[in-house]
């Protein structure tokens, strides 16, 4: 296999992943219907061409600067990192971006792949909604047709982001079917490729999914932490010492995560949901309670039960929400270079009220799991030491959600 070694690293190479199969290890692939695999090899044939065309990866760069805002800032969150106590935390605020996460990233560089393609209409799966609101967005400013799967207990949790995608002129399709969240929504996004694969494009979200998927979207996804090591280096002169991501499919977690592989003093934690315990069907942590099987496209770790049923999940967070991960993250897991563990709701819940209050910034109940963690990890660490968090998105779209549920316990804020 070839490798390649990342400038400023340990001088240890890290693997050219994934092989041409698609495989992270032995995670990943491509387990779709023959109609779908026309599709993909197009897509793939489009990456690939793309991404070595000069003018698109401009076109990319500068649609990100011009329009989305990047680069974002690198915060050092001084009156949290009291608050911990212990190591320093800094924010990658990816919140800032145009239309609220890091997903508009994503959302911008498969649209001008769609656009390559010739494709007239985008479809999308989401589960917070940001990432429809992204592909949304994307869709006004190209020029498609966009439609956007959504579970009804979704619908319910994100109506701001609902009307958001509504706004921007996407048709928004809630689904019935099973847990009426995340899963269920893919799963209907994937029948409409299917029917539609000659004008439409699937604009999957998160790094998961059939190949090319979890390349494409790490590779876009990858500026986050490209940005973050050049600004760290900047601002103190080394690497941090731990990265924390909230990981749901993971689009955030390895964009944050992959420029530092071959850093191999810089510890990566990704945060799971813990939900409201760790029982089957109470939380949404495949590393906690999952196993390898294959999912909407690719082998990774899914929660199911001994049939190869896949159970229900549950997270106060609706990005998070969801049966499986991202088979690269599951390919670091099993290589021991990435660690995982989970945050429970209430956890969670306090980490979108600290941070509130001692910043001035409400994150979004996925990044509240990655602060949570953050905050934890602090207080066994040095004053001397850093731990860079990735905030992948702003809490405006949680805020009724939390004042909910505030209510039903009996808080007033």
């Amino acid at each position: 296999m070839k490798a390649e070694t990342v400038p400023g690293s340990t001088g240890k190479a890290s693997p050219v992943l994934p092989d041409l199969r698609g495989y992270f290890g032995e995670f990943g692939g491509r387990f779709v219907s023959e109609t779908l695999m026309a599709a993909l090899y197009e897509l793939e044939h489009a990456f690939r061409s793309g991404w070595k065309d000069p003018a698109f990866k401009k076109t990319f760069l500068g649609m990100l600067s011009n329009y989305s805002g990047r680069p974002t800032p690198l915060y050092p969150a001084l009156s949290l990192s009291k608050e911990a106590g212990g190591a320093r935390i800094w924010l990658k605020r990816e919140d800032l971006n145009h239309t609220g996460a890091h997903k508009i990233t994503n959302a911008v560089g498969q649209g001008l792949l769609a656009a390559r393609m010739g494709k007239r209409r985008l479809i999308a799966e989401t589960g917070a909604g940001q990432h429809g609101v992204a592909t949304a967005t994307v869709a006004a400013r190209l020029g498609f047709e966009c439609e956007i799967y959504m579970g009804s207990e979704d619908v319910r949790r994100q109506a701001l982001n609902v009307f958001r995608m509504k706004l921007l002129g996407a048709k928004v399709n809630p689904v019935e079917l099973g847990g009426r969240t995340l899963k269920d929504a893919i799963s209907e996004a994937l029948r409409d490729w299917s029917r539609t694969v000659g004008e439409t494009h699937y604009l999957l979200g998160t790094a998961f999914g059939p190949h090319p998927f979890p390349l494409m979207v790490r590779t876009f996804q990858s500026i986050i932490g490209k940005e973050a090591r050049r600004q760290f280096l900047k601002a103190e002169g080394v690497l941090p010492d731990a990265l924390v991501a909230c990981v749901g499919g993971g689009s955030n977690a390895i964009g944050l995560f992959h420029p530092f592989i071959a850093d191999t003093k810089v510890r990566m934690f990704g945060v799971e949901a813990g939900g409201r315990s760790l029982s089957p069907g109470e939380h949404a942590a495949r590393f906690s309670g999952g196993s390898v099987g294959v999912l909407q496209g690719t082998r990774t770790y899914v929660l199911q039960n001994g049939d190869g049923q896949i159970e229900n999940t549950h997270s106060v967070s609706a990005g998070l929400d969801y049966s499986a991960v991202g088979p690269e993250l599951a390919y670091y897991r099993e290589t021991g270079r990435i660690a995982f563990d989970s945050v429970g709701d209430e956890e969670a819940l306090e980490a979108f009220r600290t941070l509130s209050r001692t910043e001035g910034i409400i994150p979004a109940l996925e990044s509240s799991h990655a602060i949570a963690y953050a905050l934890r990890l602090a207080k066994t660490m040095r004053a001397d030491q850093n731990i860079l968090v990735n905030l992948s998105g702003r809490g405006d779209k949680d805020v009724m959600e939390v004042s909910r549920i505030l209510e039903e316990k009996g808080e007033i804020l």
